[in-house]
């Protein structure tokens, strides 16, 4: 009764708007820093580069530093360099690189977060999924879905590196955030497999290559997708761009993030030239334009938000003329 009585007074618009904050509300019409409604998609995350060759150094440094029993996972997280932001690297994903030393072997947990890796150097490197143990070898794709228990080893002789890729910061968003370590430590082995729906073996990706055909307009290299109907906010691509092959410009709403898995070539983001090379990382956010040039025979892996975009109908394409 108190606030009614109050508005009766109301004379001015400042007296409204006063009032109003102390009601925990704004009005709509107001001029914001950031407009409610945009013509088109605007992000503060950027086209961003990552080279492998100098993460890996990097690792190497962190691998006399510090141990499987100070860091369970001894990862360097790419993180996007955008005011205020800790570890995205688009904003529904991140990504880091990731290495474990001969005869290591990190913890089992869980997270709601989905994820998974790209071996990029890996002997005798191998993951546990919910029991199930797996080879980690290079060129691998594999899963760890949320809330499915995880952990890995290395019985080989040399490091094992390799990409993760997870929804973290769209976790965060939503705010539906769990986090378990498993009770004994390490998750028993139950099953020991080379085939597995966890795992996306490196011959099995090239062979699956082979028979790929480019979209008829040429916005997309030719490419297979990655089922993985675990993890529904991310979608799994790995992509064929033999030598002299050049993409048509194109930009959608989603945002997305490439692994080199052989070759070298060049991707113009947004204007931005990106010379890549083999284990380098770059990625795209929402509504960036994009185009692919390899100058030798290439395989590239993505991951993206594009499942999510389209369950939720914001999902937008456009390809230039």
């Amino acid at each position: 009764m108190a606030a009614a009585t109050s508005m009766a007074d109301v004379a001015t618009l400042d007296d409204l708007y006063g009032e109003l904050e102390g009601m925990d509300m704004t009005a709509g019409w107001v001029p914001r820093e950031s407009a409610i409604l945009r013509a088109e998609p605007t992000t503060p995350f950027k086209p961003t580069h990552w080279r492998y060759a100098e993460c890996k150094m990097a690792l190497d440094a962190a691998g006399r530093l510090i141990n499987t029993d100070l860091a369970e996972r001894r990862n360097l997280i790419m993180r996007n360099a955008v005011e205020g932001n800790d570890i995205a690297t688009a904003r529904t994903l991140v990504s880091a690189y990731q290495m474990i030393l001969p005869g290591e072997k990190a913890r089992s947990h869980r997270h709601a977060p989905h994820a998974l890796r790209v071996i990029l150097d890996g002997k005798g490197s191998y993951s546990t999924v919910d029991g199930e143990k797996t080879p980690m070898e290079t060129g691998d794709v594999v899963l760890t879905p949320g809330w499915c228990w995880h952990g890995h080893g290395h019985d080989g002789d040399q490091p094992a590196y390799w990409f993760d890729g997870l929804d973290v910061p769209l976790n965060h968003l939503l705010e539906p955030m769990f986090f378990e370590e498993h009770p004994d430590g390490f998750e028993e082995v139950e099953t020991v497999t080379d085939v597995s729906p966890y795992r996306f073996s490196w011959e099995s990706i090239l062979k699956g290559l082979e028979s790929a055909v480019g979209d008829p307009d040429g916005y997309y290299a030719p490419r297979i997708k990655l089922e993985a109907p675990t993890m529904p906010t991310i979608g799994l691509h790995v992509n064929r761009l033999d030598a002299g092959l050049r993409t048509r410009r194109q930009r959608s709403t989603s945002n997305t993030i490439f692994v080199v898995m052989a070759g070298e070539g060049t991707t113009m983001i947004e204007g931005v030239e990106i010379d890549w090379a083999y284990g380098d990382t770059f990625v795209a956010p929402c509504w960036s334009w994009i185009e692919h040039a390899a100058t030798s025979d290439s395989v590239v892996f993505s991951m993206s938000d594009e499942p999510l975009m389209r369950f939720a109908n914001y999902h937008r394409f456009e390809g230039a003329e």
